[in-house]
């Protein structure tokens, strides 16, 4: 299956878009991740993104669609992915529709998940990361095994984001809801999105992902 999840920061893609992934043996595909690899590759890709932001402006659509061109082709992308991040734009959406038609494929379910401002900024606020493998943990919802260590990396301490500061977290959602009410807009015209809430329990959201994946997948 080939996904897409929406959704602001907080809300859950992440912790959701890695089990889904692992369930269908595809590939949980984030952009932050892709960057941060391509930068560390020295890919030019990679040298490009890098060369943007280090002058503050967004990596440029072309770029994050070469990206993620690449990225699908890997062999773990082979039976399907969860892209989380990806598209952010119309034009993204549109671009990431062309490439997936130049390989006979169509995308499965966009799927958007939500959540009330307040709960976001709380989960975020309480967000930890393993340095080495970026994977994410809620320390009030979706704590590692120990609430201290990446449970991939038993060595690895967890640490805050800087950029998990309430201020920041509340101007990121307030540009996130800018910058994509255009692309919910866009896959709601086309009938291919499915709402999910994501408040409330992992399992408890995880089923009801599952539940409208069931009843919004429409292609294979």
């Amino acid at each position: 299956m080939r996904i897409v999840l929406l959704g602001p920061p907080g809300v859950g893609k992440g912790t959701q878009g890695r089990r889904l992934a692992v369930e269908l043996g595809g590939a949980l595909i984030s952009t932050g991740e892709i960057l941060r690899e391509a930068v560390a590759r020295r890919t030019p890709l990679g040298v490009e993104a890098q060369r943007q932001m280090e002058r503050g402006l967004l990596v440029p659509d072309d770029v994050m669609i070469g990206l993620v061109r690449e990225r699908t082709l890997e062999p773990d992308a082979r039976n399907g992915f969860v892209l989380d991040g990806f598209p952010r734009t119309v034009p993204q959406a549109v671009a990431l529709d062309e490439l997936l038609e130049e390989r006979g494929l169509k995308l499965c379910a966009v799927v958007s998940l939500a959540a009330p401002v307040e709960e976001l900024v709380r989960r975020l606020s309480a967000r930890r990361e393993c340095p080495v493998c970026k994977r994410a943990y809620n320390a009030v919802g979706a704590p590692s095994r120990d609430g201290v260590h990446c449970d991939d990396h038993p060595g690895t301490v967890l640490v805050h984001r800087a950029d998990d500061a309430e201020e920041t977290i509340r101007r990121r959602l307030e540009v996130y809801a800018t910058q994509t009410a255009p692309l919910v807009g866009h896959y709601r015209k086309l009938g291919r999105l499915v709402e999910v809430p994501g408040v409330g329990e992992m399992e408890t959201v995880y089923a009801a992902l599952k539940q409208a994946l069931n009843g919004g997948s429409r292609a294979r």
